[in-house]
C-alpha cells in the first residue's frame, strides 16, 4: 500500500531555513516572458531545486504580482531574484560571475538536451524565451550555446514553465546536486 504523506511528514524547510541553505549554482534567466503565471511557476521550480536565483528581464513581471503569487504559492518569499532592464544586461552580469550561459532555443547548432553534458563544478544560467518570439537572437549570440528538448509531436514548442522544469531537472540530475548543509 502507498499511503500519501501529510505535509508535516514531508519535513519541508521553513523559508528562513531555505534562505540559509547552500543553493544549486543554477540561475534561470527569463527573457521578456509575458505570462505572470509562467513566472510564478518558474519560482516554484527554482524553490523545488534550491536554485541560486531567477533573473527577470525586460517586460517580465516581478513580484508582488497577483498572477505570480497565484502560481508561486509562496516561492517568491524563498527564491532570490533580481530584475534587469534587458536580457543582454543579465547575460553579461552572469558571464562576469563565471556562469556558462545556455539559451533554450531551437537553433542550427543547438545541443539536444539528452546529449548535453554538464560540468559537475560548473555554474549554469539558462535563458528561457518569450512565449511567442522565443529567445532574442542578440541574446543567443552572447550565449555559450543553445539547448533543445527533443520533441516528437506536431507542435514546435513547450510551455515555457514546462520547458523550464525539464531543463532544470536535467541540469540538477547531471550535476548530482544533493543540496546538503
Amino acid at each position: 500500500m502507498n499511503r500519501k504523506l501529510s505535509l508535516q511528514e514531508l519535513n519541508r524547510l521553513t523559508v528562513a531555513e531555505f534562505k540559509t541553505r547552500k543553493k544549486s549554482p543554477i540561475v534561470i534567466i527569463l527573457d521578456n516572458v509575458r505570462s505572470a503565471l509562467n513566472v510564478g511557476s518558474t519560482f516554484r521550480t527554482a524553490d523545488a531545486f534550491a536554485l541560486q536565483e531567477i533573473a527577470l528581464c525586460g517586460i517580465t513581471a516581478q513580484p508582488p504580482h497577483r498572477e505570480i503569487l497565484k502560481t508561486a504559492i509562496g516561492a517568491t518569499e524563498s527564491v532570490n531574484w533580481q530584475h534587469f532592464p534587458s536580457t543582454l544586461d543579465a547575460v553579461n552580469y552572469y558571464k562576469e560571475q563565471g556562469f556558462f550561459i545556455y539559451a533554450v532555443e531551437q537553433t542550427e547548432n543547438s545541443i539536444q538536451l539528452n546529449e548535453f553534458k554538464a560540468t559537475p563544478a560548473g555554474k549554469y544560467a539558462v535563458i528561457m524565451g518569450n512565449e511567442v518570439k522565443g529567445v532574442n537572437q542578440k541574446v543567443i549570440d552572447l550565449a555559450d550555446g543553445c539547448l533543445e528538448i527533443p520533441q516528437f509531436g506536431t507542435k514546435h514548442s513547450l510551455n515555457v514553465s514546462v520547458c523550464t522544469g525539464i531543463i532544470i531537472w536535467e541540469l540538477f540530475r547531471q550535476k548530482n546536486i544533493k543540496n546538503q548543509d
